[in-house]
């Protein structure tokens, strides 16, 4: 005994030390928050659920006096003790249904509140920490894992009330009949526990590989689907047929592994079950020849010790089902985690903007120094300057840092050192992600979305007349291709840009942000599947535009640094002006 007390030290002491329980406290308390959101929800299923205890406990005990009265070991009323039965026994089905009915409905509504409000957690996390994670992997994290959360947060609480209130009501009216009874019934208690600490480790492990290789597969499949074409290109369809099956074999792997650990405690238990409800039988055969309890008395006991073997093991369930709650609540605390971005400034950022709207902002950088959290610096010390009515070209070779300094631009990546602004005469304001709001951006890659072209234009700005739109479609050269198109701007545009080319695309792109009258354009080779005389006659539309917008482009075309007002090489880490 003692070794065994001391085996249990030493091995709490080690999740204490390996920071398992730190870990999963954090999780506990991270899950209360949301628990204590939906209190008067969970309040009213719990309620409900113990109505439905309470409704079947009774009914239980007037089937023990209906079947007494038939059998003669009781007087009484039979027509009014099987209105009764048969009221409750109404009653129970309503409860039941009710339950059913209301559960989902809250579950429905927690599911989606926090599935909202995790997604907008993820909005506002730090890009670059972000971007560390696979786009399939944060899906399931924010639809398998927050559906697993939403389900625990209104159920396990409520079933832990209810299920104890059962077990508790239901082991009190055996004592209350016959005491040695009890006994009998309690003896697949000690088995059901010892069985569910050795699932325990097993759930654990499970829970991890499953919810690793889901996002795995998320992963695959969505990369997969968004590049049939390259695949289809590339003959590839037999090399992801096999990736497919090989995650698939994984997946099957482990879950055959669980289930067969699962089969086996199944059998176990449910022969526990079967050595249980005989000894009751026999129990109860034994007190009723003997005149000990009436027939009634035994049917009684016989549904109750049924009722205590299931109610004891739903507890036990409750183990598992608490570890893939803390689990999922892991891999979201993961993302959450992570730094926020700071919009406090919004309201600032507005009012700078409408005090200089006449006469532009322009976007100032000194002593800027970035390195990747890999290690690899891209800037040391780089300054750049831009200004309204101008069109500022950075070039430099691939991989040099042009598109890092857009995003440093744009605040998605936050420099070690140095200071960015934006100025207007004398006047300057930081810049952070609340004044991503005065930017436009256009990057490289197809960046359309699935809709109308005027649903793409309204996005960035949903007051847009179809005016508007036809005037900023003139501007990026796409009206013509437009206005031939049966539908005009209603025409419907495909998954990335489907129906339409990659010059379409790019020219309609731009148009999207030129819609949105922001004061600093970005962009980002964003005319580089175009013609040069379509990217000239871009390009000169912006210059020419009365609107004193300030537009910086990267590119690799010596053509259009003709129409650039200045232009700035990266080159060994620095930004320099020629």
């Amino acid at each position: 005994m003692l070794k065994h007390f001391k085996e249990r030290i030493h091995f709490y002491s080690g999740r204490i030390r390996d920071g398992r329980l730190h870990e999963f406290i954090a999780q506990t308390l991270w899950l209360y928050s949301y628990v204590t959101r939906y209190k008067w929800q969970i309040a009213a299923y719990t309620l409900i659920g113990l109505t439905g205890t309470a409704t079947s406990l009774i009914s239980s005990i007037i089937s023990k006096d209906m079947v007494d009265i038939i059998t003669g070991h009781q007087t009484g009323a039979l027509v009014k003790t099987f209105c009764l039965f048969i009221g409750f026994s109404i009653g129970n089905i309503i409860v039941a249904q009710l339950s059913s009915y209301i559960s989902n409905m809250i579950s429905l509504r927690v599911d989606t509140d926090i599935k909202a409000d995790i997604f907008d957690k993820m909005l506002v996390t730090d890009w670059e920490e972000l971007s560390n994670y696979h786009t399939g992997d944060l899906m399931t994290r924010w639809s398998s894992d927050a559906s697993t959360i939403s389900n625990g947060v209104l159920n396990w609480v409520p079933n832990l009330v209810i299920y104890t209130v059962k077990f508790v009501s239901s082991f009190a009216v055996v004592i209350y009949y016959d005491p040695a009874f009890a006994l009998v019934a309690m003896l697949g208690i000690p088995v059901s526990i010892v069985m569910s600490r050795s699932m325990l480790k097993r759930i654990q492990d499970n829970n991890r590989n499953a919810a690793q290789i889901n996002a795995r597969m998320a992963g695959f499949n969505q990369e997969t689907f968004s590049n049939m074409q390259t695949i289809k290109a590339f003959d590839l369809l037999k090399v992801y047929s096999m990736r497919l099956r090989q995650y698939q074999r994984e997946y099957r792997d482990m879950k055959t592994a669980y289930l067969r650990l699962g089969m086996l405690t199944g059998i176990i238990m449910s022969l526990v079950g079967i050595v249980v409800s005989y000894s009751c039988y026999a129990l109860g055969i034994y007190r009723v020849w003997s005149g000990a309890i009436s027939y009634g008395t035994m049917t009684l006991f016989l549904s109750l010790a049924n009722s205590l073997t299931g109610t004891l093991n739903n507890l036990i369930s409750l183990v598992p089902t608490a570890i893939s709650i803390t689990t999922s609540a892991g891999r979201l605390m993961d993302i959450l985690s992570m730094p926020k971005e700071d919009y406090s400034g919004r309201e600032e950022a507005a009012h700078f903007y409408e005090s200089h709207r006449r006469d532009g902002l322009s976007v100032v950088l000194k002593d800027i120094s970035y390195t990747y959290h890999n290690g690899r610096c891209v800037f040391d010390n780089a300054c750049f300057e831009a200004h309204p009515h101008r069109i500022a070209a950075i070039v430099g070779p691939s991989g040099e840092g042009k598109t890092s300094l857009l995003r440093i631009i744009l605040a998605l990546l936050k420099p070690q050192s140095g200071s960015m602004c934006l100025q207007a005469g004398s006047d300057s304001l930081a810049i952070t992600p609340s004044v991503r709001q005065l930017f436009s951006y256009v990057p490289q890659g197809n960046t359309m979305f699935s809709g109308t072209i005027a649903e793409n234009m309204r996005a960035v700005k949903p007051d847009a007349t179809d005016d508007e739109i036809e005037e900023a479609l003139r501007m990026a050269c796409a009206w013509d291709f437009v206005n031939a198109c049966e539908d005009g701007i209603y025409s419907r545009i495909g998954e990335r840009g489907l129906g339409f080319s990659e010059g379409q695309s790019q020219r309609l792109s731009i148009a999207r942000a030129l819609i949105r009258h922001s004061p600093i354009l970005l962009l980002d080779e964003a005319t580089s599947a175009l013609d040069e005389d379509t990217e000239n006659n871009i390009l000169t539309n912006i210059m020419q535009d009365s609107y004193p917008r300030t537009c910086i482009v990267t590119t690799h075309r010596p053509n259009v640094l003709r129409i650039c007002s200045c232009v700035y090489r990266i080159s060994d880490r620095k930004c320099i002006r020629q």
